[in-house]
């Protein structure tokens, strides 16, 4: 307390000098109109540039919210273009018009963040931050804004862990935009941003530059999902075959938000496929001595 007391005799000259000060300005800037329209503009500068700064910083930190509702908006974009897609090929083969009106809306999403990549292994994995408590189970298809990202294989109950796209046990039924042939798109271990589309029809024709999308004919993606682009021919191990090589449109080395899709009819798809296979066994049964 001494110590203050002393602070303040020693540097009283000064305290009376700035009481002086703030007393003269404001008489100053109340009595004089013309120093109080000065005082106003230079002080709504002042707060008009202190709000700006303040703005750009709270907006800086509220990239983060706005980015995951752009995530989620364009995710309900493209799945409703996938429904449309899918009504549209249903109004071609001339479906009833009471089957066409209670057709289940098939593919839906569930946001998710990534938490865990890697991309340098010849199996690499994907963590993200959902798992069945909010609806993800095996089996689903994974996307982000750019294209496909992969499928979840092992499920927790608050994250999931997705085999990518880059890994050589992976493999996704693709087809070009332009002409339908579908095949196997598989990543062959070496650069993250390319993966071959091979099991093509020998005589195919193509353009670098043509559309790889997913073809539909699996429960985990619908049809139309963007992978990427064709750089040019591969040439594979089967003289059989045509394979292409193909710019991955998804930057593996950058994920951050991605989508799980469901799907509300794959229960239904792996009982036939299972109804399918018991029946395949029974007939070989049948058919040994």
């Amino acid at each position: 307390m001494n110590n203050l007391l002393s602070f303040f005799v020693k540097h009283s000259a000064w305290f009376v000098f700035m009481v002086y000060m703030i007393l003269s300005l404001v008489l100053l800037f109340r009595d004089n109109p013309y120093q109080q329209s000065v005082y106003l503009t230079s002080a709504n500068a002042v707060s008009a540039t202190t709000y700006e700064a303040l703005s750009t910083v709270t907006s800086y930190f509220h990239l983060k919210d706005i980015n995951e509702d752009l995530q989620e908006r364009n995710a309900l974009l493209e799945m409703e273009l996938v429904r449309l897609r899918s009504q549209v090929k249903d109004l071609q083969v001339q479906i009833p018009d009471s089957m066409r009106e209670s057709w289940p809306q098939r593919f839906n999403f569930v946001m998710a963040r990534v938490i865990s990549n890697s991309i340098a292994q010849p199996h690499n994995y994907i963590t993200i931050n959902k798992g069945s408590n909010q609806g993800v189970r095996p089996q689903m298809g994974v996307v982000d804004q750019n294209g496909v990202v992969g499928v979840v294989n092992v499920v927790g109950r608050n994250a999931s862990r997705v085999i990518s796209l880059l890994n050589t046990d992976m493999k996704l039924s693709c087809k070009l935009k332009n002409n339908e042939y579908f095949g196997s798109l598989i990543w062959d271990g070496r650069s993250p941003e390319y993966a071959v589309l091979g099991d093509l029809p020998k005589h195919i024709t193509f353009n670098k530059g043509d559309t790889v999308i997913t073809s539909g004919y699996s429960a985990l993606f619908p049809e139309g999902l963007i992978v990427g682009v064709v750089e040019g021919s591969d040439k594979g191990a089967d003289a059989s075959f045509a394979s292409l090589r193909v710019k991955l449109t998804t930057n593996f080395s950058q994920l951050s938000a991605v989508r799980v899709i469901t799907n509300n009819m794959s229960d239904e798809l792996h009982q036939l496929e299972r109804a399918d296979a018991d029946s395949v066994a029974l007939a070989n049964k049948d058919r040994k001595p």
